[in-house]
């Protein structure tokens, strides 16, 4: 799929509101997806000087699950889920912070589990412009039986 294909955001994802971090997803597989946002579109967690606390990114990353996971429902005629961040691991932070003008790629690729249970996913989150990496590591999440 490419870009224009797919939906809004607010329709993958069960967040509502400011709590919708990501901005567009820019790709999707079987396994992963790609999404990218916009610091400077960043409302919540904006600092006074522009800029975003880098652990922010792991919400940008769960973020990015759940719109995989909203694909993923979707494209079997069910509505997006909750799904619950259950742990990280082998988080590595490679900036202090994300700066203001910053444009974001975040990735995650789904490493084991189903559509369903217990999965996990390598994520990343790159500088859009450098492709400097800034965040990555696994997160472990439950995604409940839709009911």
């Amino acid at each position: 799929m490419s870009d224009p294909d797919f939906p809004p955001v607010t329709e993958l994802v069960p967040h509502r509101g400011r709590m919708v971090l990501i901005e567009r997803v820019l790709a999707h597989e079987r396994k992963a997806t790609a999404c990218s946002l916009a610091i400077d579109a960043q409302e919540l967690f904006r600092q006074d000087d522009g800029s975003v606390a880098i652990w922010v990114g792991v919400e940008y990353m769960a973020q990015c699950v759940a719109a995989h996971a909203g694909l993923i429902a979707r494209a079997a005629g069910l509505e997006p889920r909750v799904g619950y961040l259950v742990s990280s691991r082998r988080l590595r932070f490679h900036a202090s912070r994300f700066d203001p003008g910053q444009r974001l790629h975040i990735s995650a690729a789904q490493l084991w589990g189903g559509d369903e249970g217990l999965v996990a996913f390598q994520c990343r989150i790159e500088d859009a412009r450098s492709g400097a990496l800034l965040v990555e590591g696994r997160l472990n999440c439950y995604l409940p039986e839709a009911s």
